[in-house]
């Protein structure tokens, strides 16, 4: 069949391609998507001027260009973004091929593979959806090809049917079969795909920068009662190098080892975490976690690591104590929490023997920290002046203008000074809570810098100077949305009774949350590992009893289908076919008996040779029923229209 000749097909496959592809516009270079509409057009205009179409030489031009800046785009035609690029060029190149039925089909088994291409880079389930509108469409241009009698509406409610009927056999299949892990050497080496908003280095004021960003970081669902909002500290980065300007891990962070136990006590919080993908294999747990999966490894700077989670959703189920004693500290260890880069300048020293850091205990001396900055003309800000080469003194004594991590980073150096043992922790700070999905959303603008200092017999214990300055940020969450909107630091109180109300727009943002929430939880978190725990659940341990349950399953959904399908055949079916009985057993009385193999059309044909008086009544009864009974689905009055022309009928 020419499909030239069909200019409705022609467009219907056009539109579906521009579909299917418009989401890769953030995923492929701009030349390559360019090149792809720029033949998606051509094609479209030879849908009413054939002879623009180009010939084989012309074509072959083409594709030769398309390579060329294909290679010098990426010079390799392996990984993620090579290989959708690779395809989108495919696609559009083809579309200029489209002539005849067979070029319809490979194009649309290009469509599906760019389609799902998708997936590679976004898993939401918006997106989700939108490929699944995609693909209903580019199945409905093979109904409409396959149909020519079809409609544009018909061939989608045709193909939105067909898929309807393949997502429980789609379901059962992704719950059951077994889900194999791909080889480390198949997975797709792609850099920068996630990221996280904290550095393995810190200077102050870089963590301002994400007091901007609502961008997700992390949910966390408490079984039972949540941590008050002063408690919610999640702990990532530690910080104990400095060289005055900027902090960083130190290089033997991520052993896996803790070097002295640590003594809980009060109450087990447990929760489970779903991180969002990151290039960092920090695990943000509340400090500090007791309880995690054998995979985690804490390090001995009660951190928690996870060596496999790069650039990938990952869930934890943890149980943490917000009060703890870590015991004793080694001297290795003091000694690199003591750590200055140089001797302290005058001004320095002065400071601390002022707050009285050489002669009274570390308590006081803290205390007269916090109260320093608490009394004196010191601002929290999410727009701190640049404090040059000298930070700490030109925040102490100059600008006193700072964020968060200019007030850990100078608290902690002023301890050093004292000689106690002290370091920076980064990591966030407090949550909103979902009241649709009861859980807690962590996001960019929750980024927080904090200290902890070493005490004999309490080991080491977290101080915030943040909460001597600005209190209600730690005892109120970030108002994300005024904070992005005015550009200056605003708190809300935490929802935890539902009392206040939420605006609609709110209320509507965190519904969908919770979907996504739960979406990303069971669907695209259904690994290999949450597989086994919830077939274990049922009772399936082996693969013979997962065989059973997968055939079982499948033939179930199977004739339950077949069983709808066919009664709803025959329901569609019955009224005409009882009426167009009626029809043949009026023909018998006056000698015309319909043959088995005898089609309505010939049977109707023969009636009108032996008796062309009946003919334009026998032939409008035939098409009436042929119409019914192949092409659509009767309506009432349809069948009302069949019943009469029947019953009038009428024998000379």
């Amino acid at each position: 069949m020419n499909l030239n000749s069909n200019q409705r097909i022609v467009v219907f496959l056009l539109v579906s391609i521009g579909l299917i592809t418009l989401p890769h516009i953030n995923h492929i270079p701009l030349t390559i998507f360019i090149i792809f509409n720029a033949c998606l057009v051509w094609r479209l205009v030879c849908v009413w001027k054939t002879n623009l179409l180009p010939n084989k030489f012309v074509l072959f031009i083409l594709m030769v260009a398309s390579v060329f800046l294909f290679y010098q785009q990426y010079h390799s035609f392996l990984g993620r973004d090579a290989g959708t690029s690779f395809f989108v060029i495919a696609l559009g190149l083809k579309l200029l091929e489209v002539n005849k039925t067979r070029d319809i089909y490979l194009v649309n088994y290009l469509a599906f593979i760019v389609a799902t291409s998708q997936f590679l880079y976004q898993q939401s389930i918006l997106m989700a959806v939108y490929i699944l509108f995609v693909s209903c469409v580019l199945l409905a241009t093979l109904v409409s090809i396959n149909s020519q009698t079809a409609k544009t509406f018909a061939a989608l409610k045709t193909a939105a049917i067909i898929i309807a009927q393949a997502l429980p056999l789609t379901i059962i299949l992704f719950v059951l079969f077994p889900r194999v892990q791909a080889p480390r050497w198949m997975l797709f080496n792609q850099q920068h795909t996630a990221k996280t908003g904290l550095s393995d280095s810190l200077e102050p004021g870089a963590i301002s920068q994400l007091g901007l960003s609502d961008e997700l970081v992390f949910r966390a669902k408490f079984k039972g009662q949540r941590p008050p909002q002063n408690k919610l500290y999640w702990r990532g980065p530690v910080y104990s190098y400095t060289n005055g300007k900027r902090w960083a891990e130190l290089k033997n962070s991520k052993t896996n080892s803790v070097v002295n136990t640590i003594h809980f006590s009060g109450k087990a919080y447990q929760y489970t975490l779903l991180m969002e993908p990151q290039d960092k294999t920090w695990v943000y747990a509340l400090e500090i976690p007791l309880i995690f999966p054998q995979k985690l490894k804490k390090n001995f700077q009660y951190q928690l690591i996870d060596p496999e989670n790069i650039n990938k959703r990952a869930e934890y189920k943890l149980t943490s104590y917000t009060q703890y004693n870590t015991g004793t500290i080694s001297d290795k260890e003091r000694g690199q929490n003591l750590q200055l880069p140089e001797k302290p300048s005058a001004r320095l020293k002065q400071l601390v023997t002022q707050l009285h850091g050489f002669d009274r205990p570390a308590e006081v001396f803290i205390q007269a920290v916090l109260n320093y900055f608490r009394e004196e003309n010191f601002h929290y800000t999410l727009s701190p002046p640049l404090m040059g080469d000298t930070p700490i003194e030109t925040f102490l004594f100059d600008s006193r203008y700072g964020f968060c991590s200019h007030y850990a980073t100078a608290f902690v150096y002023l301890m050093r000074i004292a000689e106690i043992p002290s370091r920076v922790i980064g990591g966030y700070q407090g949550g909103e809570i979902n009241q649709a999905g009861d859980f807690l959303e962590i996001r960019q603008a929750n980024a927080h810098a904090w200290a902890e200092v070493w005490l004999k017999n309490k080991g080491w214990t977290r101080v915030d100077p943040t909460a001597a300055i600005a209190p209600e940020r730690i005892e109120k969450n970030v108002n994300i949305d005024l904070q992005i909107a005015t550009g200056i630091i605003n708190f809300s109180t935490m929802y935890t009774d539902g009392s206040r109300a939420l605006s609609w727009l709110k209320q509507t943002r965190q519904m969908w949350s919770n979907i996504d929430y739960s979406w990303q939880r069971w669907v695209i978190n259904y690994s290999t590992e949450n597989q086994t725990k919830f077939l274990s659940s049922l009772g399936i341990n082996n693969l013979k009893s997962l065989a059973y349950w997968l055939a079982g399953s499948l033939g179930f959904i199977s004739a339950i289908l077949a069983g709808l399908i066919l009664r709803q055949q025959t329901s569609k079916q019955a009224e005409e076919v009882r009426i167009y009985q009626l029809f043949c057993k009026k023909m018998t009385k006056i000698g015309f008996n319909k043959k088995t193999a005898e089609t309505a059309q010939q049977f109707a044909q023969r009636i009108a040779q032996s008796r062309p008086d009946l003919a334009e009544k026998v032939n409008k009864i035939t098409q009436i029923y042929s119409r019914l009974r192949y092409e659509k689905a009767p309506s009432n009055k349809e069948i009302s229209t069949l019943k009469k022309q029947v019953k009038e009928l009428s024998f000379a």
